[in-house]
């Protein structure tokens, strides 16, 4: 949710795989529903506005397409409003779950504050999934395991990976 989601390597989409995600999905959500949103002069604010007003109404409409398409909206930030901010193309953070490949938000880059889980069962679906995306800039797994984390490195077809951080 860095820079609003408004930049190439932002973190759009995570694959979860097998019983992770449930508790990946809980506790993402309440850290999606308490981000600090705010002008960039605001030293507690974690998220800003997007870059104009179309964009923004882009990205609520990305949610929309989400939701009709049948991810399920975990947080919905099209409805962010606060006091002091009305001037400004803010929007909140949203988190999907049970997004598919077909869907839009899946296939399209974003450019907003918004996360969708992917769930998978089993690693070897994981690798799949990614090296079958046509964006292949940049990804990263999250593990304990090595073994899993050196087959990811070496089979993954992406720019910039990371094992266990984010990509910049």
């Amino acid at each position: 949710y860095g820079s609003a989601g408004e930049r190439c390597m932002a973190i759009s989409v995570a694959v979860a795989v097998g019983a992770v995600a449930d508790p990946l999905v809980a506790a993402l959500a309440p850290r999606v529903r308490a981000l600090q949103i705010g002008v960039s002069t605001d030293p507690q604010a974690e998220m800003g506005p997007l870059v104009t007003a179309a964009h923004r109404d882009r990205v609520r409409s990305y949610v929309d397409a989400g939701v009709e398409e049948g991810a399920k909206l975990v947080v919905d930030g099209r409805g962010f409003h606060q006091q002091g901010l009305e001037e400004g193309f803010f929007t909140g953070g949203s988190l999907f779950d049970d997004v598919t490949p077909a869907m839009r938000i899946y296939r399209e880059e974003i450019f907003g504050p918004v996360l969708s889980v992917v769930r998978v069962p089993d690693f070897a679906a994981a690798l799949a999934l990614t090296n079958a995306h046509e964006f292949g800039n940049g990804t990263a797994i999250f593990t304990r395991d090595g073994d899993c984390a050196r087959a990811f490195v070496h089979g993954v077809q992406a720019g910039m990976v990371g094992v266990n951080v984010p990509i910049p």
